[in-house]
């Protein structure tokens, strides 16, 4: 499948960016179709940025905790390997492929954006790895991964969600320190940033990996 695709996908909303495969930092095993590093970052047109704030491209970034969480897999294979998968939030696909390609049996990258579906597809070919795409999970699996998916405190009822899809879970997060779920342990924190880097504050370079696993 052809970058292509993501590219006008991406232009729907930014007509000026384009699609550049993009090697992670400190994760060089994986290449991702990612929005052009030097896209510009001053203010965009009114009806440019009605779009954006419509259908927002987030799929077109590696988030920081999603690079964090991918990073966490490749270097401790056991939390996947051999295990059914669904990734939650997958966006462009960076922790599927990273539990692909850490030996998980199966993978289901699940987003309600289309367009994240179609990035995560194009990405996991890009890479080699095979994955399956839905957009909500649709049976139980061994282990749920979550990453920058609880940005918005309306997503916090998916760490519940997520305990009745799987037998354990873990969740990367750079933008909530502490879950309301106690049930929920603080097992690692790792440096990482967005890329294409946003600027984002010192505050946000960490992301934060939670674990849960059914009693």
């Amino acid at each position: 499948m052809s970058l292509r695709k993501l590219e006008q996908a991406l232009q729907r909303t930014l007509p000026t960016a384009c699609i550049v495969p993009t090697a992670l930092p400190d994760c060089a095993t994986i290449t991702l179709g990612l929005i052009n590093s030097d896209f510009p970052t001053g203010p965009l047109p009114s009806d440019v940025m009605r779009d954006v704030l419509a259908q927002p491209a987030y799929w077109s970034f590696c988030w920081g905790s999603g690079l964090a969480l991918a990073r966490f897999l490749l270097a401790e294979p056991p939390w996947v390997a051999g295990k059914t998968v669904v990734d939650l939030g997958s966006g462009s696909g960076i922790v599927a492929i990273a539990a692909a390609m850490a030996g998980a049996s199966r993978v289901l990258a699940c987003d309600t954006d289309p367009d994240a579906r179609l990035a995560s597809r194009i990405n996991a070919a890009l890479n080699g790895v095979e994955i399956d795409v839905s957009e909500m999970p649709t049976a139980p699996v061994d282990i749920l991964l979550m990453a920058d998916v609880l940005y918005d405190k309306q997503n916090l009822p998916l760490l519940a969600i997520a305990q009745k899809h799987a037998r354990e879970v873990l969740v990367a997060d750079s933008r909530v320190k502490d879950l309301p779920d106690t049930s929920y342990r603080e097992i690692a924190r790792i440096d990482a940033v967005t890329y294409p880097n946003l600027g984002e504050f010192d505050e946000f370079g960490t992301a934060h990996v939670f674990h849960w696993r059914r009693a």
